[in-house]
């Protein structure tokens, strides 16, 4: 991805969700749990890249060696992100099936989530020399100047 030269923050006029997800490797030698693991996430958000009426406005994957995988998702509304986790013909609901039966009961892997509500208003952020990223990616790439070149005017309430 290209780098922007300059100073930029995220503006948005609707809420937007931030879901964040991932996984810890907790035996490193349990490669079969780690294989299927590593193919599940990956078809999920391919899934959602292609589907534009999913919901999911951009997602980061981070690794933090040897153990974590993290990624960042923004979405349009918790309703959306819920409807994707239960719909019975995308890939989550058979790979989260598959994951309670093979790997849940083996504590081989650690699984974890965080949803939040970003409100327009109630979220700071700053971007600088940075590719398209995280909020700003998700809804509105500004200049982070004039009334918005401050962290404590760009965190109105």
């Amino acid at each position: 991805m290209p780098i922007v030269p300059g100073r930029f923050t995220a503006q948005t006029d609707k809420p937007v969700v931030l879901f964040l997800i991932g996984m810890r490797v907790n035996n490193l030698l349990a490669l079969s749990d780690i294989m299927f693991m590593s193919k599940t996430m990956p078809a999920m958000l391919k899934e959602l890249s292609e589907k534009k009426d999913s919901g999911m406005l951009w997602f980061q994957t981070s690794v933090t060696l040897p153990r974590y995988i993290t990624v960042q998702q923004y979405w349009e509304s918790f309703d959306k992100l819920l409807a994707y986790a239960h719909a019975k013909d995308a890939h989550h609901f058979p790979m989260w099936a598959e994951f309670n039966k093979r790997i849940s009961k083996s504590k081989n892997i650690g699984i974890w989530h965080e949803t939040y509500l970003v409100e327009p208003g109630r979220f700071e952020c700053v971007y600088g020399n940075m590719p398209l990223f995280g909020l700003a990616a998700a809804t509105q790439h500004v200049p982070a100047e004039g009334r918005l070149a401050q962290a404590k005017d760009r965190f109105t309430v």
